[in-house]
């Protein structure tokens, strides 16, 4: 990916820190994949780049993922499920916004890991099961 830095450890960080940077590289991914699309209105872009990015969609892809995962990928995943955030979910139920957080956790992780092959790999499964959702 575009901005990694070998300096950062990625298991130096919190899985909270980690969801913060996997949730702007996910939205990026994603915009990326909507823009592909060809020319369109932005509001027609931006309503199809939140239906990939909310938390019941980065759930499902969580959930999809599963059976692909290493055991330290899972561990990564499951670390950012559990952990605790101060903040509450608007539009999604708990376990759907701590399995997106884990997700994000995930990406996070992989990005800063400079992991690019697999990230992609992974993200594009995880898009390929919110189409067929």
């Amino acid at each position: 990916m575009l901005f990694t830095n070998k300096d950062i450890n990625p298991r130096e960080y919190s899985p909270l820190a980690l969801a913060y940077i996997g949730d702007t590289v996910y939205d990026l991914f994603i915009r990326t994949k909507v823009i592909a699309k060809g020319n369109r209105h932005v509001t027609q872009m931006h309503k199809e780049s939140v239906s990939f990015v909310k938390a019941h969609s980065q759930s499902v892809s969580a959930y999809a993922l599963e059976n692909e995962l290493t055991e330290d990928e899972m561990r990564v995943l499951k670390w950012g499920r559990n952990a605790k955030s101060n903040t509450t979910p608007k539009n999604a139920d708990v376990t759907e916004y701590r399995m997106a957080t884990g997700f994000e956790t995930l990406v996070g992780y992989l990005y800063l890991s400079g992991e690019n092959e697999r990230l992609s790999y992974l993200l594009d499964l995880a898009y390929k099961a919110v189409i067929n959702e």
